[in-house]
């Protein structure tokens, strides 16, 4: 079964823009992320009022870019095939928009996970020190001196949070939910 992509980066701002939501698009799918990897309810009509933390946010439009965000963010961390990608802005975007992107979406993520997560959630020892990286890694500021080496690294950075938050997402709800089985 193919999974449905992302829709681009431009597509879900502009749409945010509109809603005259203040967050940017990475940090939308960064929070997105972190509140499914951490158990949040899979609810298509309401994530994005519990992604927000305001449940006087009215449903997303279907078939708006914003459906498709959820609808492709859910079914690439459910994939068995790692497909799973980061909404950042374009690679023809110059390396310091890329960047701060990241930055957007770890602290997006970071949020997400402890709306989702709470206090304690179920971490390996790997998956603790993953969440520490990010942390470490949205705390960052970041410097551009050379910008073909800075991308990359930017691309290293990039695969390093995307794989950190598949391990996240295994830990708080696969893990879980192969144990119900197996009871």
């Amino acid at each position: 079964m193919t999974q449905a992509p992302l829709p681009a980066h431009a597509l879900v701002a502009a749409e945010l823009q509109s809603l005259e939501a203040s967050l940017d698009a990475s940090e939308l799918h960064g929070s997105l992320c972190g509140y499914l990897s951490g158990g949040g309810a899979h609810e298509r009509k309401g994530w994005f009022a519990a992604v927000m933390s305001d449940a006087l946010l009215s449903p997303v439009e279907p078939d708006s870019a914003l459906d498709q965000l959820y609808l492709a963010s859910t079914g690439q961390l459910e994939s068995p095939d790692f497909g799973f990608e980061l909404l950042l802005p374009a690679e023809d975007r110059p390396v310091e928009e890329r960047g701060d992107g990241l930055l957007a979406w770890c602290r997006g993520f970071l949020g997400g996970f402890g709306l989702a997560s709470g206090a304690n959630p179920p971490l390996s020892e790997e998956s603790e020190e993953a969440l520490a990286d990010m942390a470490r890694i949205a705390a960052s500021d970041l410097t551009y001196e050379e910008p073909e080496a800075d991308a990359e690294a930017l691309e290293e950075v990039t695969e390093f949070i995307r794989v950190a938050a598949l391990l996240l997402h295994s830990d708080c709800v696969l893990g879980p939910r192969h144990r119900r089985k197996l009871n």
